[in-house]
């Protein structure tokens, strides 16, 4: 399973790399708005420091403005994948980038119907959102082993992109299913690395070593 960071944070992102576990990146409008500098520059570095798919979300509603601006953000780096929410207009837009070899993320994805547009439009990635799902009583990981079992019965190259994961619990789930790849926040990054029992196995283990003689 591929893990992407859901984040525009710089100093997030080098540390994820550094932990080596990190595949790729996710942004949208509102995390762009949290970092401080020009949009263009933040994408640009981001590109410099992960080997691996950045989504980039367009912003236009129309399928032309949407397949215009995707040229744009495609020529920041190879790096770019073109963000597109699930609307008729964004399914057009994937299809046409699609033809022009440049690759798309269709987000806001709450449905198996929509999954089935996207794969059948040629999107590179889908995401649906889990903890949206989860937040109004609907298990969101169901979404996920469907789509997943419609995209095995007629081979579409489309990959799940397992977003609004709130904590680990959504991630291991994820994977018992065989989810491709799930988007993470840095702080749940962060928690999938701490258990109580190693923390006082560490201590432990510290406590006896003063007893050790040198």
């Amino acid at each position: 399973m591929k893990i992407f960071l859901d984040t525009a944070n710089l100093n997030e992102i080098r540390e994820g790399v550094a932990w080596g576990v990190v595949d790729g990146v996710t942004t949208n409008p509102t995390l762009i708005s949290k970092e401080e500098g020009k949009f263009e520059k933040i994408i640009k570095e981001i590109c410099r420091v992960v080997n691996g798919p950045v989504s980039v979300e367009a912003v236009s509603t129309s399928s032309d403005e949407i397949v215009e601006e995707g040229k744009e953000l495609s020529k920041i780096s190879p790096n770019v994948v073109i963000k597109i929410p699930m609307t008729v207009d964004g399914i057009k837009a994937v299809k046409k980038l699609n033809d022009l070899k440049i690759k798309t993320n269709v987000t806001l994805v709450f449905s198996p119907s929509q999954a089935i547009l996207a794969a059948k439009a040629g999107a590179d990635y889908i995401s649906p959102f889990i903890g949206r799902l989860d937040d109004i009583s609907t298990d969101g990981m169901n979404l996920i082993e469907d789509i997943l079992t419609m995209y095995e019965n007629y081979s579409f190259k489309t990959q799940v992109i397992v977003a609004s994961i709130r904590h680990p619990v959504h991630i291991v789930e994820a994977a018992l299913i065989g989810a491709p790849i799930v988007t993470v926040p840095f702080p749940v990054l962060e928690k999938l690395v701490r258990h109580p029992l190693t923390d006082i196995g560490i201590n432990k283990f510290l406590e006896d070593w003063k007893k050790v003689r040198k």
